[in-house]
């Protein structure tokens, strides 16, 4: 198992506790990739007490900045096959290695799921809502997705794709692998049980500066693949989107416009970043 972490040294622990509590049968290793951490991780992982049960050791990844970097550095490290990866500020739930393993013989790579009542409030859980585990998510309504803190792929398929694109530093690189796996001509296969309680951001702020950076990278990727299939942005879907935000806006009382606050900051906020990302990358994805 790789997990990609920068000052992760406070989360770390529940993830650890939660792949020390696998009901996977079998054995494996886990692979802290430390991407430039300053709190102390790596001293904090060398002196963890579950070092011996999970066969636990950490990497310098600090050369360069972003997950996919890191992630790439666990993978040359990784002494096994079938590659897990799950984040630092997570907790995988017990079936969650047992259920990707379960799917892998049969696929390329494996996309698990996510849930977010676990480690977060009510309130938060409104703000970015997910889909039913048993639903399976679409990149750009074109493609099954995979979300790159929940799945596993061959070593073969790793190197068949060459990994993940680091130039996708700010997030967008588990869009990138997923579109690169299937035009590859590889299969990805969707796990239902392979759950993992991901953690959300807890304050406007948080929420508008994540949100702002998917929607550039959510862009960029579009940008990428705009050419080989990828079906192109409706023009008057900015319009829809623009009203929309207009009439569940925060002046307004949560009961008449139905929306909360905190979904309506990370809807604009990712609207931002899809502009960010139009301009930038001379694509239209709004």
């Amino acid at each position: 198992m790789i997990i990609p972490a920068y000052n992760a040294k406070h989360t770390i622990d529940a993830q650890l506790s939660a792949l020390a509590a696998q009901d996977y049968p079998g054995g494996f290793e886990v692979i802290v990739s430390d991407n430039g951490s300053t709190d102390g991780l790596q001293d904090h992982i060398r002196n963890h007490p579950l070092a011996q049960d999970l066969t636990l050791s950490v990497v310098d990844s600090s050369t360069s900045p972003g997950a996919a970097h890191a992630r790439n550095v666990g993978i040359y490290q990784a002494k096994g096959d079938f590659l897990a990866f799950c984040d630092a500020d997570d907790q995988a739930h017990r079936q969650w290695l047992s259920a990707l393993v379960e799917a892998a013989p049969a696929s390329d790579a494996v996309a698990g799921t996510v849930e977010t009542y676990t480690l977060n409030s009510a309130e938060v859980q409104r703000w970015l809502p997910m889909p039913d585990p048993s639903e399976r998510p679409m990149l750009f309504g074109w493609k099954p997705s995979l979300f790159s803190g929940s799945f596993g792929m061959w070593r073969t398929t790793s190197e068949a794709v060459d990994g993940f694109d680091e130039r996708y530093a700010r997030g967008g690189e588990d869009n990138d692998l997923a579109l690169r796996i299937h035009l590859a001509g590889l299969s990805l296969a969707h796990a239902p049980e392979a759950l993992v309680s991901v953690r959300l951001r807890s304050t406007f702020r948080d929420v508008w500066r994540q949100m702002v950076k998917y929607g550039e990278a959510d862009a960029k990727v579009y940008a990428a693949y705009v050419d080989q299939g990828v079906p192109r942005r409706p023009r008057l879907a900015v319009f829809v989107e623009v009203l929309r935000l207009t009439l569940t806006n925060p002046l307004l009382p949560q009961r008449i416009s139905g929306t909360s606050r905190g979904h309506w900051v990370q809807s604009c906020a990712h609207l931002v970043g899809r502009t960010i990302g139009s301009v930038k990358y001379r694509t239209y994805f709004l």
